[in-house]
């Protein structure tokens, strides 16, 4: 497939859950899961994110906290099905309650609440916390105060992803994150959508959110230098406000990368990015592939009522 035919393909975006994939068209999402018993568990519904529906939210710099907070909402509705699906699965419960049961998953006012503590703690842990410890470095410059404050950041990002990576349950999702992005390579190089296809792929994507948080790192260094040395809360306080800037920023950053593949200063931007997913992704077997593809196929469109491993839950 030529590269403007491929631009032309909707894109896709996707996130690891517990046992399965989430994937996400522009019209649809759809999870799939791996049972107990061996059969997928597919859920999909429709969705249209807010910067289809309004052209305020898809413009440059304004789109990137839309996408941010609708993954974010994502992120927690599908952990949350995919781990109701595996508890029901421990208890021995039937499909059929699961079907039964779907409007017990989280409320929409819980979910926000939920993406609302994780932003919270996130921002003590990633912002915060290095700012008071720079601040103990006793730095003036605020090009090293800042250096130092982005060092420490990406420390603790390191650390905290080198701890979660020793846990098997972690582990297995970083085999479903890697079985995501060679789901979405098979797509985007126009291959048919089978395991064979997808497992020449690497796990490594340059629009993975793990690229993100890495651009964000390096454009907040930026941004916070020009802005000088807090040296009080209020200033503390404005560089809060700017975070959405930078993740707007650094949003654009990672589309036109993705776009401009052969570009070495772009390529060279991405690079930290796709380093930092040889600890969350790992290589899948074939089991967890398709069931990314599964996902995959869904968000597409793909009817999957005659796939005889596949088991579809109605909305």
């Amino acid at each position: 497939m030529s590269e403007s035919k491929a631009k032309l393909k909707p894109e896709l975006g996707g996130q690891a859950v517990i046992e399965g994939v989430m994937m996400r068209s522009p019209e649809k999402l759809s999870v799939a899961v791996r049972r107990k018993n061996g059969k997928i568990l597919l859920k999909s519904e429709k969705f249209t994110s807010l910067t289809k529906k309004n052209k305020f939210f898809n413009l440059p710099f304004i789109r990137g906290g839309v996408v941010l907070l609708e993954s974010l909402y994502l992120g927690v509705k599908t952990l949350s099905w995919s781990s109701k699906v595996a508890v029901s699965d421990e208890k021995n419960e039937e499909n059929n309650k699961l079907q039964n049961n779907k409007k017990e998953f989280l409320s929409n006012i819980t979910i926000w609440f939920t993406v609302f503590l994780g932003l919270a703690g996130g921002i003590l842990l990633f912002f915060y916390l290095p700012l008071i410890l720079t601040d103990l470095t006793g730095l003036k410059s605020r090009f090293y105060y800042n250096l130092v404050d982005s060092l420490i950041r990406i420390f603790i990002f390191m650390t905290y992803l080198l701890i979660i990576s020793n846990w098997k349950e972690i582990q297995k999702i970083f085999q479903y994150h890697g079985a995501e992005h060679k789901s979405i390579y098979a797509y985007e190089n126009g291959n048919k959508l089978t395991v064979e296809n997808a497992l020449k792929y690497t796990t490594h994507h340059p629009r993975c959110g793990t690229s993100f948080i890495v651009v964000v790192i390096i454009v907040g260094f930026f941004i916070f230098t020009s802005l000088g040395r807090p040296d009080n809360i209020s200033e503390k306080f404005i560089r809060l406000i700017f975070i959405p800037v930078i993740g707007g920023i650094s949003y654009e950053l990672i589309k036109i990368a993705d776009k401009n593949k052969n570009n070495k200063i772009l390529r060279t931007i991405s690079l930290p990015g796709l380093w930092l997913q040889k600890i969350t992704t790992k290589e899948p077997d074939e089991s967890q592939l398709k069931v990314g593809l599964v996902a995959l196929r869904s968000s597409l469109g793909e009817n999957l009522n005659n796939e005889p491993d596949v088991d579809i839950l109605n909305s």
